[in-house]
């Protein structure tokens, strides 16, 4: 029997103080840390932050919340939720959570996908128009880099790699990572294809329109 895993999940949401007025992000990336201790003290088993470049989130870059949190916790499961690899770099995404994996002692883990906004794509220089080319290519990559081995490898949406080692490795030699979908049956196919757990994101909507 397998044992029931608790976690949370939280985008950072920027909440009303006392006054009912919004706080700073500042101020809510700070609640989301004492969130987290709490959680960690609670005995919940992971936390995952997502990944947003909007006026109600403050979580931009959840690895360096992550960072935090492991430095200040544990036993919690840090991960993101999800880290938007379609408008990122596959090798400082890894370089990143292997850097969380270090301060928190192998708690990192890392769950891809394309998120549920957009705004992250005109942001960094990425076209619409090729939505989910991007992904498809960059997990390619992101896998080959899961091996901590050098790595050659060329495609069109970054530099090609001949024979390139990445830094920082982890200790144990394994970075946890999942594809994060939001249920479309080609995203499914694609976490197969790659052999990576897959965390499915019922966002909206019932449960059960997710069953195919």
């Amino acid at each position: 029997m397998t044992d029931l895993i608790l976690g949370l999940d939280n985008f950072g949401d920027v909440p009303l103080d006392d006054s009912g007025n919004l706080v700073t992000h500042a101020a809510a990336i700070r609640q989301v840390i004492e969130e987290a201790v709490l959680a960690d003290r609670l005995g919940v088993d992971v936390i995952a932050l997502g990944e947003h470049h909007r006026p109600e989130y403050s979580i931009s870059t959840p690895e360096t919340v992550l960072a935090a949190i492991g430095a200040r916790t544990s036993r919690i499961k840090l991960a993101s939720g999800v880290t938007v690899l379609s408008s990122d770099d596959p090798v400082r995404v890894f370089q990143r959570f292997a850097t969380v994996d270090a301060i928190s002692n192998g708690r990192a883990e890392v769950i891809l996908g394309r998120g549920s906004f957009t705004e992250s794509f005109p942001l960094f220089g990425y076209d619409l128009e090729n939505y989910d080319e991007p992904l498809e290519e960059k997990i390619n990559l992101f896998v080959q880099l899961l091996s901590e081995q050098p790595v050659t490898w060329s495609g069109t949406k970054r530099a090609a790699l001949e024979n390139a080692d990445v830094f920082p490795k982890t200790e144990s030699g394994h970075l946890d990572t999942w594809v994060g979908v939001g249920g479309s049956p080609q995203s499914v196919i694609r976490a197969a294809h790659y052999d990576l757990p897959l965390m499915l994101a019922i966002i909206g909507g019932p449960p059960r329109r997710f069953a195919p």
